[in-house]
């Protein structure tokens, strides 16, 4: 069955800020396996003209679906999970995330489409700091498999 297009244009916010920690940074670049040590080691990310550990650049998936999961568990939109695969990430930045940041993420579903038999959401987030600074989109592209058909 396709997915309710009712639901583009919808936001969900995060529900409370994100606090970017050095520990989060580190532990997320080692399970990653990226040693660069900008994400490990403040004195080399001041190095490297960073205030402090900087985040590397698929770190906001940690939380940026958060506000999403609200849309994606609403029964009325339609998405068979037992279909779901992850389509595309995508990360488009303003600044680099660095520790000490507080995010929070709106989450907007930007597209439904059909392609063959399958259906696509797209996911943009918008993550700002609380003060309001844009610091990077996300974009998150779920296939349902067979349900266009």
């Amino acid at each position: 069955m396709p997915l309710n297009r009712d639901f583009v244009g919808r936001t969900y916010e995060s529900s409370a800020p994100y606090e970017v920690s050095r520990v989060k940074i580190s532990e997320f670049a080692t399970a990653i396996g990226d040693s660069n040590p900008i994400y490990h080691d403040r004195q080399a990310a001041m190095a490297a003209g960073h205030p402090d550990v900087v985040a590397p650049p698929t770190f906001p998936i940690v939380f940026s679906l958060f506000g999403t999961g609200e849309a994606l568990a609403d029964p009325d939109l339609g998405l068979n999970f037992a279909m779901v695969v992850h389509g595309e990430q995508r990360f488009e930045y303003e600044r680099p995330i660095h520790a000490g940041d507080e995010l929070v993420c709106a989450s907007t579903v930007a597209e439904i489409r059909s392609v063959g038999r399958n259906e696509f959401l797209t996911l943009r987030s918008d993550v700002s700091t609380t003060s309001g600074e844009l610091v990077c989109r996300t974009y998150n592209i779920i296939v349902e498999r067979g349900g266009a058909a």
